[in-house]
């Protein structure tokens, strides 16, 4: 690993192959070892002391299994292995808790149990269970035509999808999703997925099952707000954004919401009534960078080379940053994720943070998830949502294996067209 003294020069793709791999560790050597399943966070510097380093995130996990198959692909790892540390997943998932086969948000690695993420939020979350059902059909589609232990691993990850009920979370068929239940507090939360956000990959699968298939109106009357999604005046810097972002309408949200939904559905072509979602996320990349540059709040180490806010680690413990909500913290996530729409942009980031940085921003499994030239913080702490998107979106960029997968699942074709919408098979 670096340090900022190194003189070493790295290639681009070796620059690229060097953070693809150390990040490939956090889902691989960093694994929780009951379960195969990616540890919720890691912390490396004791600041905050890890009591449940057995808590495992079903949609982190599920953002990190194309870094799996990826290392497969540049021969880091055999694909026995891999197999066999999916086959370890899929039997821990089989038998965790599930609600109308939905997971929870957290579940206990060692014994399958929810975790409760929040008093009421200890049941069925909608939305982490499609981050991971996202990754796991890009892994059924890998193996499906493989050896006869590779189909049958294809087949059990089949049979999980089918037993996902995505009507039961309409409560009834209300023409809107909604992300949690509980088996103690019902539906007290009472949380409905309306756009945009990261949420959207949620409605593209519910709509894709093959055996609870959701109204397309839920689609247009809940998460597209019956057309109110759309936004008139939104954008900055030149860069216009055809969503109203929650929260934050005319600069953009954080960064993560260019992310989450596109490691697998491939966000090139992809079209629909309200938007252009390759040019969406773009310039919602291109706003977020020019906010940094244009670097309102003085914050040090700011500029071209230096830029990504989105949800990470923070000064005051955790912050979704986005243009409007800047401590002067940045999220290496943020520009290491956008590779795939800001290549040139992002490799600037990459190369400053791993040349000039070095150890104080990269460890055993790659960048941390936040530093602040201004603040002087350099916390040693990975999540797994944030390193998820890094390794996947490295290798979109490289090689669109992610997006090669899940695009060519039948059911998903079937369940864009059903939404309305365009879209390309890489």
């Amino acid at each position: 690993m670096p340090d900022s003294s190194s003189s070493l020069k790295l290639t681009d793709e070796q620059l690229l192959d060097t953070v693809q791999y150390y990040t490939f560790q956090y889902f691989w050597k960093g694994a929780e070892p009951n379960s195969g399943m990616a540890p919720e966070r890691i912390h490396m510097d004791g600041i905050y002391p890890d009591n449940d380093a057995h808590i495992v995130t079903t949609g982190g996990t599920g953002m990190g299994l194309v870094g799996i198959l990826g290392a497969i692909e540049r021969g880091w790892i055999s694909r026995n292995d891999a197999l066999k540390r999916f086959e370890k997943m899929v039997s821990f998932l089989e038998k965790a808790d599930r609600y109308h086969g939905i997971w929870p948000h957290w579940l206990d690695g060692k014994t399958g149990k929810v975790k409760p993420f929040s008093q009421k939020d200890d049941g069925a979350d909608l939305v982490e269970s499609a981050f991971l059902m996202q990754g796991l059909l890009a892994v059924r589609e890998y193996f499906k035509e493989g050896n006869e232990a590779e189909k049958a691993l294809a087949a059990r990850i089949d049979r999980l999808w089918k037993e996902m009920d995505w009507t039961w979370h309409t409560q009834g068929d209300k023409k809107v999703l909604y992300w949690h239940w509980s088996p103690n507090f019902g539906w007290e939360m009472n949380f409905p997925l309306e756009g945009y956000n990261e949420c959207l990959i949620t409605y593209v699968l519910a709509a894709s099952s093959p055996s609870h298939t959701i109204d397309p109106q839920a689609y247009h009357q809940g998460w597209a707000r019956s057309g109110g999604i759309k936004a008139a005046q939104a954008g900055g810097f030149g860069f216009p954004l055809q969503l109203k972002h929650n929260g934050a309408e005319e600069l953009g949200g954080p960064l993560f919401w260019a992310h989450y939904s596109y490691l697998s559905l491939n966000p090139k072509g992809l079209k629909d009534q309200y938007a252009d979602y390759w040019e969406e996320n773009r310039n919602q990349t291109l706003i977020n960078r020019a906010w940094c540059i244009n670097n309102s709040g003085n914050f040090k180490g700011y500029g071209e080379d230096l830029w990504g806010l989105t949800a990470s680690y923070s000064i005051n413990f955790y912050n979704a940053h986005r243009p409007g909500n800047d401590t002067g913290v940045i999220s290496p996530t943020a520009a290491v994720s956008s590779i795939v729409y800001t290549p040139e942009e992002s490799m600037k980031v990459i190369r400053n943070l791993y040349e000039n940085y070095g150890k104080k921003v990269f460890g055993p499994y790659g960048f941390y998830d936040a530093m602040s030239p201004q603040h002087n913080f350099y916390p040693q702490q990975y999540l797994a949502i944030d390193q998820g998107p890094m390794v996947t979106m490295i290798e979109n960029y490289r090689s669109g294996l992610g997006w090669k997968l899940f695009m060519k699942a039948p059911e998903v074709q079937e369940g864009l067209r059903k939404l309305g919408f365009s879209f390309q098979i890489p």
